[in-house]
């Protein structure tokens, strides 16, 4: 198991059921000068983690962003890695994706065969990551990248099993992911199905554009709901998603 500060973090969160919030940052869509106006975001808004990767990563301004985010910012950084390109040792800890929910040998297991000897360098904290792509009602860059059909959305008695699958085989934490710009998010009933049965922390993402969404997510068990899309298009949202993920800010129903 795990035993790093973050992880352990998280493993407290899902312990007592309090949920937390990250923005997801394609480092191909921001430049480091922009970082800065981010950071400030996010410290006010009570942002608690800041994942960063892409599926391409065309810039090479990874490091830079990185480094920016750090020197205006305590929250914790976590790469949220396309291809082993994308590592570096400027962030704290990094999701070593396996894809338990598509049939790809190469993202199960050879794309970490040929990363680890630079992960293992890095010194950052390593979380073993189920990672689990769910349809969200259109094609996406993770789809088409790993040549893997998605869980249908409408059986969440497979996302479970998968998600068991996952935890058995020792994996620290669960990512469920509906991919960016999703069409339809993932179901709190998904969600609650696996949070509810497994003992590991569960990632949410995709498609989520709402305060309301990210708090129907944590009630539903998501120990972290992660926004990315929604928060390029209005980085002003942040302060109100992340305040939804400690149930306030949003009328309950």
């Amino acid at each position: 198991m795990a035993t790093g500060k973050i992880y352990q973090d998280l493993l407290t969160r899902k312990q007592k059921g309090n949920s937390g919030f990250a923005v997801l940052v394609d480092p191909d869509k921001v430049s480091p000068s922009e970082m800065k106006y981010l950071a400030e975001l996010c410290n006010d808004a009570g942002v608690d983690y800041l994942l960063m990767g892409g599926s391409l990563l065309l810039s090479h301004e990874l490091d830079a962003c990185i480094q920016r985010f750090k020197a205006e910012s305590q929250i914790p950084v976590i790469l949220f890695p396309g291809s082993p390109a994308q590592v570096t040792p400027y962030a704290d800890a990094l999701l070593y994706l396996s894809l338990i929910s598509g049939r790809n040998p190469d993202l199960l297991i050879g794309q970490h065969v040929v990363s680890a000897p630079l992960v293992k360098a890095s010194g950052l904290e390593v979380i073993s990551t189920g990672y689990m792509v769910v349809d969200g009602g259109a094609a996406t860059t993770v789809s088409y990248m790993s040549n893997s059909a998605p869980l249908p959305a409408n059986k969440p008695e497979i996302a479970l099993c998968t998600a068991w699958a996952g935890e058995m085989q020792g994996k620290h934490i669960l990512y469920m992911d509906a991919g960016s710009g999703a069409q339809n998010p993932i179901s709190e009933e998904m969600i609650h199905k696996v949070a509810s049965h497994t003992q590991i922390p569960l990632f949410v993402g995709g498609g989520i554009q709402t305060p309301e969404k990210v708090y129907a997510n944590c009630q539903a068990g998501a120990t972290v709901v992660v926004v990315g899309n929604a928060i390029e298009k209005d980085p002003m949202l942040i302060r109100d998603l992340a305040q939804a993920s400690k149930g306030s800010g949003v009328a309950v129903k």
